[in-house]
């Protein structure tokens, strides 16, 4: 039986309980975290934590917590549920209030804290690489914002499954912005483009370190939107997030990316993420 942190309290997930007047329940009105644990070490904790909070002002939300007092809850958490690899999610809503659209004051936010072992992704994942389509971004205007709202995602990332694809790449007035449960790049010429970091994309932790990689690396990166035919020609296609780390997409709605293996520019990437992993340095 794993345990939670819940208000204050850590305690059996079975034994959990949040009020059906909480606002998260009630209208979707929180934030959330995901953050990788490897050995027992949360990874890139202080970006994640420095993430929770952009999210909590976007939407004018107090913290509960300091970035040490959520440190502290982390590790005791992470420990108490053994240590090794694990996915830490981290939600605040604003607390329980009679429903109304209009913000309660004086009301408590709900800081809720669970672990999940990381499960190993499928080998053919990296050794073939994955499938995606191509959909409409039907999400709101204000993606940079870590909302619990996700069910504009589900539907995409259920579109994509029912497709027998892992991922669905999501395009906005033409251009793509980023998968549904991750950020995407295009290899272009030899470039790698990234959508930039404005409000129709989550700011990804990990499409950060992979941009700080592939610049140690001497790769050039362009911070840029690519259209949709520039994707169906890209050279390569990836996906990043912090549980799928980074991953190559080789066939885009039923055709083949390049040439249809994982590319050399990911294989070299990949390699450095994971080196990066055990020592911790670019």
């Amino acid at each position: 039986m794993r345990t939670v942190f819940l208000n204050g309290d850590y305690l059996p997930a079975e034994q959990a309980q949040v009020s059906v007047l909480d606002r998260g329940f009630l209208l979707g009105d929180g934030v959330y975290e995901v953050i990788p644990v490897y050995n027992g070490l949360p990874f890139r904790l202080k970006e994640h934590l420095q993430r929770l909070q952009r999210s909590l002002n976007g939407v004018r939300m107090a913290n509960p917590y300091d970035e040490a007092g959520w440190s502290v809850i982390i590790s005791k958490l992470v420990k108490q549920n053994g240590d090794g690899d694990q996915a830490v999610y981290l939600q605040v809503t604003r607390g329980v209030a009679p429903r109304d659209h209009v913000f309660p004051e004086g009301v408590e936010p709900t800081a809720f804290v669970m672990t999940n072992p990381i499960k190993p992704l499928p080998e053919w994942y990296k050794q073939d690489g994955i499938k995606a389509i191509t959909v409409n971004d039907i999400r709101w205007s204000q993606c940079d914002i870590k909302a619990i709202t996700l069910l504009p995602n589900s539907l995409l990332r259920q579109q994509a499954q029912d497709a027998g694809a892992q991922e669905a790449l999501l395009l906005r007035d033409g251009y793509m912005t980023e998968g549904s449960a991750s950020n995407s790049y295009a290899v272009i010429d030899g470039v790698i483009f990234t959508a930039p970091k404005d409000e129709k994309v989550l700011p990804g932790i990990t499409r950060d370190l992979v941009l700080e990689l592939a610049q140690a690396a001497g790769m050039t990166y362009r911070e840029e939107a690519v259209t949709a035919e520039q994707l169906r020609n890209a050279e390569e296609i990836w996906i990043s997030s912090s549980t799928r780390e980074l991953l190559p997409v080789t066939t885009l709605d039923g055709q083949a990316v390049g040439t249809g293996r994982p590319g050399p520019l990911w294989q070299q990437l990949d390699a450095r993420y994971q080196r990066y992993k055990q020592e911790g340095e670019v």
